[in-house]
């Protein structure tokens, strides 16, 4: 189930799957690691986590453009001080928990040289990595994040649909209250090209919620997570973070992903977004237009568009984003994590009678 399928309106045209991987060469893939009940033993469990890989070139090194920005900087998004050096991606990203950074990190490396991807006696990476808190729901000082897991996830990736809510990254992810996780949207701009986004949307005050312009958040009182304290750090009250990875085949420099990078705000801000103080709101851009093989050559020609078109590219953004949000929401399940903690999936039915009532859903 998708947003869409509920009858909710959106603005823009999507693309094929709807999805990140609507830009060609743009594989997608999962590990998720659900195991357990009951009281929060460390170490051991319950688990409800997971690691999503994003390539931006299939499975290659091959740099492309890229730009980061940081709306609130309670996270962390690993080799962004490269990134705003140089302003290239090298290979694929990954999404995981707080806690799993490092090892996710260090495996990307592992598989990397296992694969052979780069033929240099002189082998670095720098990978991109982020992260978001499952601690709700998740173990998240077992450090059950492994290698094979990264693995897994890399290996798995692939282009078409992409599984969304509770999978990969996005497992243990909590939303506006309701359970979150991963979601994605594109869209396809007539002549010029197509936009993808995808989230891990761990964010948000029930509150806030807002979707089509309806204040659903206030509308649904109920329902709340049902959240039981046996540790004084765990966190009672709402916090969390965002995750937004732009992909697109337009040809952009580092400066212009930048400037598309400052626009996911403007999509999460539509579904009750305004990046909190301790919030975790990292965006990270990139266009597969121009990709870079050959360190060895001095001269390169590369192709670019011109500012004078770009504003529909930084509306098709916000519109990407503010749908990859609400089919995170859409998609995701009921989950019980942690001391039998629990986190409800937002309800279609109450959704659609209260969209209904605003004259918003589309029959």
């Amino acid at each position: 189930m998708r947003a869409r399928n509920l009858g909710i309106p959106f603005d823009g045209e999507p693309g094929k799957n709807n999805a990140i991987t609507d830009v060609e060469g743009v594989e997608v893939g999962h590990s998720t690691i659900i195991s357990g009940d009951g009281s929060l033993v460390v170490g051991k469990g319950p688990i409800r986590t997971g690691v999503t890989a994003i390539f931006p070139s299939a499975k290659s090194l091959e740099e492309v453009y890229s730009a980061y920005y940081s709306y609130n900087g309670n996270g962390e998004m690993t080799g962004t001080i490269w990134i705003e050096e140089a302003g290239r991606l090298k290979g694929p990203l990954c999404l995981t928990n707080t806690h799993s950074v490092g090892i996710v990190r260090d495996a990307i490396i592992e598989w990397s040289l296992q694969k052979n991807l780069q033929k240099s006696t002189f082998f670095w990476r720098l990978p991109v990595v982020a992260e978001t808190y499952d601690g709700l729901l998740n173990d998240i000082n077992g450090f059950h994040v492994k290698r094979e897991h990264v693995f897994e996830a890399l290996e798995s990736a692939k282009g078409g649909p992409v599984k969304e809510g509770n999978n990969g990254g996005g497992t243990g992810m909590v939303c506006h209250q309701f359970k979150g996780g991963i979601g994605t949207s594109s869209r396809v701009l007539s002549k010029l090209g197509t936009i993808g986004v995808l989230v891990q949307a761990n964010y948000g005050a029930r509150s806030h919620l807002t979707i089509a312009g309806v204040p659903v958040g206030e509308n649904i009182p109920t329902m709340m997570p049902e959240i039981h304290l046996k540790q004084k750090n765990q966190r009672s009250m709402e916090t969390g973070s965002i995750i937004v990875i732009v992909a697109t085949d337009i040809p952009l420099l580092p400066y212009q992903l930048k400037r598309l990078a400052k626009r996911v705000p403007a999509g999460l801000a539509r579904v009750g977004g305004y990046g909190g103080h301790s919030s975790g709101d990292i965006f990270l851009a990139f266009s597969t237009a121009n990709k870079f093989k050959d360190s060895t050559i001095r001269n390169i020609s590369v192709e670019t568009l011109n500012d004078s078109h770009i504003s529909s590219l930084f509306k098709a953004t916000a519109e990407a984003t503010e749908e990859a949000i609400i089919n995170a929401l859409i998609s995701a399940k009921t989950m019980k994590g942690i001391n039998d903690n629990v986190v409800f999936a937002l309800p279609y039915d109450e959704l659609k009678s209260i969209l209904r009532d605003y004259n918003r859903l589309v029959t």
